[in-house]
């Protein structure tokens, strides 16, 4: 997919991958770095930490319906090494600290490599 695409893509989240992207951005999980709308091949996932080869997806109710595609995508991501984990944006909404805490579960007891912190606690991200 071309970087315009992907850039499109960004300013098209949905409400609930905005939410989370406030929380995983600027390395704030654990000093993490995900990227948002990353192509994998000819995909586009919602979420990736390249590092760790894990996707996270935030799903809509357009999800409920398309399961099939989904497994597919899911398995072709597999092949290539990445372990995908899928949300709906009711979770993310209901329970946004709960979605970080299964996230950080998928790494085991990898300490991640110490980057910059892009945040401080005293002050709010634009």
């Amino acid at each position: 997919m071309a970087l315009g695409q992907t850039r499109i893509l960004r300013k098209r989240s949905t409400d609930a991958e905005q939410l989370l992207w406030r929380a995983l951005r600027g390395r704030q999980l654990a000093g993490y770095k995900f990227r948002r709308q990353h192509s994998i091949g000819p995909f586009v996932v919602d979420f990736v930490f390249i590092a760790a080869k894990l996707v996270v997806e935030v799903d809509g109710g357009q999800h409920a319906t398309q399961t099939d595609d989904d497994e597919h995508r899911t398995a072709k991501l597999n092949e290539k090494g990445f372990k995908v984990i899928r949300f709906w944006n009711n979770e993310v909404f209901e329970s946004l600290e709960g979605v970080l805490t299964t996230i950080l579960r998928q790494f085991n007891t990898q300490a991640p490599s110490p980057g910059p912190t892009l945040s401080r606690p005293d002050r709010e991200d634009r």
